[in-house]
């Protein structure tokens, strides 16, 4: 049975290199989803730069320019609703999610962290890791939640750490397991395959998706 591509909006602090890499395997054909909007708390980022030049619609929202968190969602969430946006995802999306935004996309917002969480959360995993001295690190795609990458864990990828790792080599090798499970969690939403149970994300086998929801 055909897939209903899913309608994606993009909130993104950075370069995007996980949003190419979500576009990439759309229009590969791995991919059940559309990119129907990119939204940048950042005016110079390369996200935005990369959504204009596919076509997509893309907004720089100005923290500043509203008087708190609220409204500043308000905004984002106005512009999410108009291009009728049904899954929500984080790009290095460098700003903790609010009420605002989780109450209008309940297990509706992913993320994706470059560690193996719930270890080394926060803005620098990779530095983390090497520091600690793990032998393993990763990345994992989670549902969003109101604390920092502490919501219901979907996928994660495992990559080892070397000994003469630094926080910028082990990083790129992470990344090239982000943009591998990135989009194989957004399918698993297209396909209805996604379910959450408590602090569980359960992963329905192929066949029982749509029908049982």
């Amino acid at each position: 049975m055909a897939v209903k591509p899913v309608n994606l909006g993009v909130l993104a602090s950075g370069r995007g290199s996980n949003l190419q890499a979500i576009m990439d395997a759309i229009a590969e054909g791995r991919l059940d989803a559309r990119v129907r909007v990119v939204v940048s708390d950042r005016e110079e980022a390369m996200a935005l730069e990369r959504a204009r030049s596919a076509g997509i619609p893309a907004f720089y929202v100005n923290p500043r320019a509203y008087p708190n968190k609220e409204e500043y969602e308000q905004e984002i969430l106005r512009l999410l609703q108009k291009y009728e946006v049904e899954l929500v995802i984080l790009a290095g999306y460098m700003r903790l999610v609010g009420k605002v935004l989780l109450e209008a996309y309940p297990n509706r917002i992913m993320n994706i962290h470059p560690a193996l969480l719930p270890a080394f959360p926060g803005t620098h995993g990779q530095r983390d890791a090497v520091e600690y001295g793990v032998r393993f690190s990763g990345c994992t795609v989670h549902f969003v939640d109101e604390g920092m990458d502490t919501g219901p864990i979907i996928l994660q990828a495992v990559v080892p750490v070397e000994q003469d790792d630094t926080e910028d080599t082990l990083a790129a090798r992470i990344l090239k397991e982000e943009h591998r499970i990135y989009p194989e969690a957004i399918q698993l939403f297209a396909e209805g395959r996604l379910e959450v149970r408590g602090r569980k994300v359960y992963i329905k086998p192929k066949g029982e998706e749509k029908g049982e929801e």
